[in-house]
């Protein structure tokens, strides 16, 4: 059986690494004030990729916490991805160029998804689509507002597109650490033929176990938030379940 690959995230506010709850930002919690020494860390421990968000950039559609995203691809030799803002051909060109191995696409897949496909033609398996989910429907612009498309709609749109992943996120789970909801990430897994990383509310290793003992499609990824940080999950045991 092929490893889980696990992305522990870093959420940037204000040029800080926090946690929010629901997508939030009200809500932050600020776990460190340096969010490259937070990089360093995810590698120091074992991880092999770093998922980060400007959770600014998410809600204002534009590049907001540019100088710590910086400074983490300076800090860290691992690929990383990056999502939050991104909206044109020239954001991903830019962020790519400085060093992102995988951008994120979220708005822009629900609002103009001929960009995703000419990225992703453009920058084959370097695309990401972020399909954000709240009450059974996909979230835009930062999760401030909902749309009446469904997450398998949104997905088979980039069938066959050269789209590397599908980042779903459960917005109802998100920084609750209520358990993923596996069912949900592994109905989409089966009806796409794009790898799915799981995002929203892991809580513990079971999570990662549940994954992967999920019949079906295997879940390509998980991503780590509130449970690493708070200690929930080491990165040793986690490593060693999702391989």
């Amino acid at each position: 059986m092929a490893t889980l690959i696990l992305y522990p995230a870093i959420d940037l506010k204000d040029g800080q690494c926090v946690r929010v709850l629901h997508g939030d930002l009200t809500t932050a919690t600020v776990f460190n004030s340096s969010p490259a020494d937070q990089a360093r860390q995810f590698v120091e421990s074992g991880f092999h990729w770093v998922h980060v968000v400007d959770l600014n950039g998410a809600v204002q559609g534009r590049a907001i916490n540019e100088k710590a995203v910086e400074a983490i691809l300076e800090s860290v030799s691992i690929p990383v991805q990056l999502g939050g803002g991104i909206r044109s051909m020239k954001d991903i060109e830019r962020w790519i160029e400085a060093g992102v191995s995988r951008v994120i696409l979220g708005t822009i897949a629900v609002t103009d998804p001929e960009i995703v496909k000419a990225a992703a033609r453009e920058w084959p398996e370097q695309i990401a689509v972020s399909v954000d989910v709240r009450a059974g429907k996909v979230a835009t612009q930062g999760w401030t507002e909902s749309s009446d498309l469904d997450a398998v709609t949104v997905s088979k749109r980039f069938e066959d597109a050269g789209v590397g992943a599908l980042i779903i996120t459960d917005i109802d789970r998100d920084g609750t650490v209520m358990g993923f909801n596996v069912e949900a990430f592994g109905a989409i897994a089966d009806a796409v033929n794009i790898p799915v990383i799981a995002a929203g509310g892991l809580a513990s290793v079971d999570d990662i176990v549940r994954l992967r003992a999920r019949k079906g499609v295997p879940i390509a990824g998980a991503v780590l938030g509130r449970a690493l940080y708070n200690g929930a999950i080491t990165p040793s045991e986690a490593l060693k379940v999702a391989a």
